[in-house]
């Protein structure tokens, strides 16, 4: 009886640490929207950037950069005042073609790192 007792505070224990954020090992951060979105075909007037994230992120911290057949492009500079959660930037206009948006974000805790792109395009 004592030891079922024992198994049960114990694993009621471990339910309660993995339920503490920070303590159990977070989940990547996931892409809820993004401007462009994936895929897009934009106009080359077009010159906001933004990836809104499931959770804050360290703007000073995080990236986005702006690429083409695997070059830079361009490097963006996350604008501080955006909602905690959104890396918000303006960039120059851009030629026609193909592009990817690349991200790269830190947690507010700054352990964690995800990254990823969105394809799009430009047409005039």
């Amino acid at each position: 009886m004592r030891g079922r007792r024992y198994l049960a505070a114990l694993l009621g224990a471990g339910a309660a640490v993995a339920a503490v954020p920070g303590l159990a090992q977070a989940a990547s951060t996931r892409v809820l929207e993004s401007t462009p979105a994936a895929s897009a075909v934009i106009s080359g007037r077009t010159s906001a950037f933004s990836v809104r994230f499931d959770r804050p992120v360290d703007h000073v911290r995080s990236t986005l950069t702006i690429m083409q057949d695997g070059k830079l492009v361009e490097r963006l500079e996350p604008r501080l005042d955006s909602a905690p959660e959104v890396l918000f930037a303006r960039a120059p206009t851009l030629a026609e073609g193909n592009y990817t948006l690349h991200w790269e974000v830190r947690t507010l805790a700054g352990s964690e790192v995800d990254k990823g792109d969105i394809p799009f395009s430009v047409k005039d």
